[in-house]
């Protein structure tokens, strides 16, 4: 499952600043949309259907000269998984995950698209069955090959789109170890990889531009108050470019960064259905809004 996570697709704004800095220039990605067990399926085998709603809200834009920014960004997202019980490769049976955002944006000063489609996520993945103890689970992981397609909303004359215009490969590993019969930590380590966007933002007054490579993960440790029904702990999540954004195939200056860490709740239903909550603090950011996000994650099993 990925999760798009949208990490907010901010175009860079040089019309704000003295110097051809790209920034804000990232697609968006799954920021703090995955935390508590995110290892493997809660109930094996078949269709899971998942709907996260997340609210993220901004008043700082990190090394940007844009005085009192406001920036309200609302996100659905309507997943569907599918797990199979066939080992494919390596013991590890294989899977599909679809995600469709949709993405409303209220800002100012910076000039948005309003709401529409988001990106479309697809991801062929392999899921192993737990390592098994004595007295239950002792890890369970999974290696997915996602794909961020550009079907969202663009228009270069504006600063914010829920569509990003150029495709995204962004795999990832996520794991889940049992620390004891109650606690548990996971993860999620994700790699990005940018292709260009030949109709970038106006601003820019290029051909084209090209978002430099990142790491980005979520991590969570989450403790069992209520036997096979509430989980509580914290969450976080961080985002790190790696490589130089290019304009016109010169490379600029300005990386984005950002950590964000808060609390979280898993509560089950049933062995089928279950709600996540999850709020994060962002902190620490470089080249991107740095706000708060909270979320409202909806799994249901067939």
């Amino acid at each position: 499952m990925r999760h798009l996570f949208l990490a907010l697709a901010v175009a860079a704004l040089p019309l704000f600043a003295g110097s051809p800095v790209a920034a804000y220039d990232q697609p968006s990605v799954n920021l703090g949309f995955t935390s508590f067990l995110d290892g493997g399926p809660p109930a094996g085998p078949g269709f899971y259907a998942t709907e996260y709603l997340q609210y993220y809200t901004a008043d700082k834009l990190a090394d940007m000269p844009i005085p009192d920014p406001e920036l309200d960004v609302l996100v659905s997202l309507n997943q569907l998984l599918y797990q199979s019980d066939q080992p494919l490769l390596l013991g590890g049976k294989w899977g599909l995950d679809v995600i469709v955002p949709i993405v409303s944006f209220d800002s100012n000063p910076l000039p948005e698209n309003g709401a529409g489609l988001g990106d479309i996520v697809i991801g062929p993945y392999l899921q192993w069955d737990p390592v098994m103890g004595e007295k239950g689970p002792l890890f369970m992981q999974r290696v997915e090959f996602q794909f961020i397609l550009p079907t969202g909303r663009y228009d270069n004359d504006k600063a914010l789109n829920p569509g990003s215009n150029y495709f995204s490969f962004n795999p990832y590993w996520a794991a889940t170890l049992f620390l004891g019969p109650k606690l548990t930590a996971s993860w999620r380590l994700h790699y990005l990889w940018n292709a260009k966007n030949d109709d970038p933002f106006v601003g820019y007054g290029a051909d084209d531009l090209q978002a430099g490579q990142a790491v980005h993960g979520n991590f969570a440790m989450a403790y069992e108050v209520v036997p096979k029904m509430l989980r509580l702990g914290v969450n976080g999540y961080f985002f790190n470019q790696i490589s130089k954004s290019k304009i016109d195939g010169d490379k600029v200056s300005g990386k984005e960064k950002v950590f964000a860490i808060g609390p979280g709740a898993l509560l089950s239903l049933s062995q089928d259905t279950h709600i996540f909550f999850n709020a994060y603090f962002e902190s620490s950011a470089e080249q991107r809004p740095e706000g708060e996000r909270y979320l409202l994650r909806l799994v249901h099993h067939f």
